[in-house]
């Protein structure tokens, strides 16, 4: 498919591309845990976090700036924590004219800690759907015993998205194919009401052709054996190098978190 939208694998040869894609799925897992139960308020601890996944990004040959925009995604989600800068008691920063709120100290740093556990998350996923193609990410999902249905829903979820816009584009292209303008002219003529009315009708037809579609991709992946579950003629064994290297980042993560909580 020449539609490219949210395939983000980077191909490459790092060790952490070659590593088993069960023991990724597992340390990315525990890595996202290790995070989430770090105490809030710990910046030396969340430092040190942020810089193992640095380091794990540049071991796997990964554009660093790449990584750093694609886990803005977390910022907007983590809003839904501002209201903890007006609801944790705790000694007052400064008071929001007009409305009478007052943001406490406790109440911004949970809010920070918040806004780090998020954006340190996503990187570290980031990483594992950068190194790990999803056909290997979806047997690795198999191989550890995730529902065999959300696991359906995953796979096709990704490839009709492809259906999708391959849908969209095709549409898009015979419109503008059957358009004309007059020279110099950037419109098509027509007014809201009436472009409205063309967009709904080109979102109609947009559904019924990728049902349409989809229907004959199922049949056609049914026709070759497909039974609801991912297999491979060929399922590589689990090494002793690959627990050991997987291990590792787990091990400076859990080190961290101790001694966040210790001090």
């Amino acid at each position: 498919m020449h539609v490219n939208l949210v395939d983000q694998y980077v191909r490459g040869t790092s060790t952490i591309h070659r590593l088993d894609t069960r023991v990724k799925v597992t340390a990315t897992l525990l890595l996202i845990l290790s995070v989430s139960l770090m105490p809030a308020g710990k910046w030396v601890a969340f430092a040190f976090l942020w810089a193992i996944t640095l380091v794990l990004t540049a071991a796997a040959g990964i554009p660093i700036g790449s990584v750093l925009r694609r886990s803005l995604i977390a910022l907007p989600f983590a809003l839904a924590a501002l209201t903890l800068l007006v609801t944790v008691p705790g000694p007052p920063l400064l008071e929001l004219p007009r409305v009478g709120w007052t943001v406490s100290e406790p109440g911004l740093v949970r809010f920070a800690s918040i806004l780090l556990k998020s954006w340190l998350s996503v990187q570290i996923a980031i990483i594992l759907a950068a190194t790990t193609h999803l056909t290997d990410l979806l047997w690795a999902l198999n191989s550890l015993h995730v529902p065999r249905l959300l696991i359906a829903i995953i796979s096709f979820m990704y490839r009709y998205l492809f259906v999708l816009a391959g849908e969209g584009f095709r549409m898009a292209r015979a419109r503008q194919a059957r358009s004309a303008a007059p020279a110099g002219s950037q419109s098509t003529g027509g007014n809201l009401a009436w472009r409205a009315r063309v967009t709904g009708w080109m979102v109609g037809q947009l559904f019924l052709r990728s049902y349409e579609r989809s229907e004959r991709v199922y049949q056609a992946m049914a026709a070759r054996g497909y039974r609801g579950q991912i297999r491979r003629l060929d399922p590589p064994p689990l090494s002793p190098r690959d627990l050991m290297l997987g291990a590792l980042p787990v091990t400076a993560y859990a080190v961290i978190l101790a001694a966040a909580n210790w001090c």
